[in-house]
This record gives structure tokens, sequence and C-alpha cells, in this order.
């Protein structure tokens, strides 16, 4: 799949991505044994960040799209049922090395959807910072922890002082900003997001996504930024990649893509959302249809698309590059 162009001076001898996906498949079962059936939540998901200057590559689709799943994938906290996936040259489903897996989680981070569900309400925000750098073996001692975490508040514009707080005494967004600090410990190479901003009010929401920004600028740290939200994709993004019933369907630069959309699905999506702020709804149980789109043969889309023809219905088409820097996965442009 297209990837970035601009390698960093630091970074010109490596001849491998800093993250890559090939084919990548997750399959999971519904219902019993004999009865039950399966759907592909991420189909043949090929991804690469180039090991250039840092960037923010957003994955946008509909609740019950596969994001969450990818994100997982990701972060070696499932396997994938087919694929590979590389960090920095290396598969992470074959880490097995306890120095190999640590090394992995210093270096890839995950920023949750909801903070709250990070702490334990009865502790303080210092006794799980510390314990993840010590954990990590950022530190040696309780002491260096300390300085380290103390470091990582300043960071976010956070006073030290927080330390001795309960999760209940701080805001959503405060909170969220902690759970940032222990990504933020070990100084990771790529963070993952997780829909990050979406239960923080739109009044703090634009802080944190521009402490993103900053962190991407000042020090040099690479997202994956994992959302619903077309609003928050167009604002933060570098590049764009579509999802629809686990497979990416249109992929580019974020401005091309959600303002001169190729997909029929990425068409609809703005389209339908005059108020693009406004979180899309999805079920959690998969309709009929849902599972069909899933599971389709063809085009994933093809039922619902105005373009559709025999051909989608039958063949799944492949990603094409009908424009320079712009990947699509439609026949109209083959």
């Amino acid at each position: 799949m297209f990837s970035p162009s601009g390698v960093a001076s630091e970074v010109m001898s490596m001849n491998y991505p800093l993250l890559e996906t090939i084919n990548l498949t997750k399959v999971f079962k519904m219902g019993g044994i004999f009865k039950g059936s399966s759907f592909r939540a991420v189909d043949n998901v090929n991804l690469k960040m180039e090991f250039n200057e840092p960037i923010i590559l957003s994955i946008v689709g509909e609740s019950g799209c596969g994001k969450t799943t990818l994100a997982r994938l990701l972060l070696n906290v499932i396997q994938p049922t087919s694929g590979i996936i590389k960090f920095e040259g290396k598969e992470i489903t074959k880490m097995k090395k306890k120095s190999e897996i640590l090394e992995f989680k210093r270096k890839v981070q995950p920023i949750f959807q909801n903070p709250f569900e990070s702490f334990n309400p009865l502790n303080t925000v210092s006794r799980y910072l510390y314990a993840s750098a010590l954990k990590l073996q950022i530190a040696k001692d309780k002491e260096e922890a300390k300085e380290i975490v103390n470091e990582a508040l300043i960071s976010v514009g956070l006073n030290p002082e927080v330390l001795d707080r309960k999760p209940h005494e701080f805001s959503g967004g405060e909170l969220q900003r902690i759970s940032i600090v222990r990504a933020l410990i070990p100084k990771p190479k790529l963070l993952i997001t997780d829909e990050p901003v979406s239960m923080l009010d739109a009044s703090i929401r634009m802080s944190v996504i521009n402490l993103f920004l900053k962190l991407k600028k000042e020090s040099n740290t690479y997202f994956i930024y994992i959302t619903h939200d077309l609003a928050t994709a167009y604002y933060i993004s570098d590049f764009v990649a579509i999802m629809f019933r686990g497979s990416i369907v249109e992929y580019g630069f974020a401005h091309d893509v959600l303002s001169d959309p190729l997909h029929p699905y990425t068409e609809m999506l703005l389209n339908s959302t005059p108020d693009i702020s406004k979180k899309w709804t999805g079920r959690v149980i998969l309709s009929g249809l849902e599972l069909k789109e899933f599971e389709s043969l063809g085009c994933k889309f093809w039922r619902r698309c105005p373009y559709a023809s025999d051909k989608c219905k039958l063949t799944r088409p492949e990603m094409i590059e009908p424009k320079s820097n712009r990947m699509v996965a439609c026949f109209r442009y083959q």
C-alpha cells in the first residue's frame, strides 16, 4: 500500500518500515460449534508506515468496522488468524524472549478511549505511573521513576502536584492527559490511540488533539489515530485509511481523501454526515446485512453502492493507485 516519502537523515540507512502489515486477517467465531458462523473482523489489511519523519495516520470508519480489532492486533494483544505484522522489521507475533517483548512495549504504547477504566479508583495516580516506569524498566527505583514521571507530566502541561490525587478528582480531559503521561514514560516511537477523545467534551477535545500534534513535532512520535470522527481526523492527520467491514477501501493524504473521495463508501460518509463532529452510531450485535457485507465474495459495499455492477458482486476489487499518492479498492478506476 502507498506509504509517505521524505526519509529523515538519521534513519536513511534503515531499509525496513517502522510498521507494516501484510495480508493481516482476524477471524472471529460466532455461535455454537455446529450452527455457528464466522466473520473477518480484519480482512487482508496491508498498511505501511515508513521510517520517515513522524506522521499521524488515521484509521477512520463506523463503529463495528474492525478498527479496535486492528489496534489490538498491532499492539500484540490478540493474535492474527493469518498475515504478518512487522515493527522495525521484526514480526511481533514471533517475539518470544522477554527482552524482545519488553522492548516492543517500550516502543509501542496504547492510549484507550475511556481513561477512567485505566486506573484503580482507590489509588492515587502516582502509584500507577511509578509502577509503569518500574515495570517497563525505564527506572531503577522509585526515586528515578518519580523524576521520569514528573518530566512526562510537565510535557503535557500538568503540575507534578496532581500525583497525590485519585482518579475521581480529575475531569475526563485531565485523566486522559494522565493516560498520555503513562504512555510517554518509555518515550515510545509509536502511539496507537483508539478513540482517545470520543468521551471528552468538545471544549477540551481539541486540547488533547493539539497535544498529539505537539508530541509528533517535538518528540518525533508517530501516531496511529483510530476514530469515527471525520472532523478530528481531517484536523490531525497526515494520512487517512478508510475502513469498511474489516477492509481498507481508500488511502491517501488526509486532505485529498476527505475533500475529494474516490471510494463510494467514503463519499457516503461525507455526504451523510453534514455535522462531521457528530458520532456515528453502530450496533454491537451485527445485523444480517452487516454479516453478509463482512463475508461478501465481491466488494463489501456493493449492496449499497450506486455504481455497483455484476462484477462488484462476485469479485473483490484490489487496491490500485488511480491518482498520485491515492489508493482505492474500486472497479470504477480500473
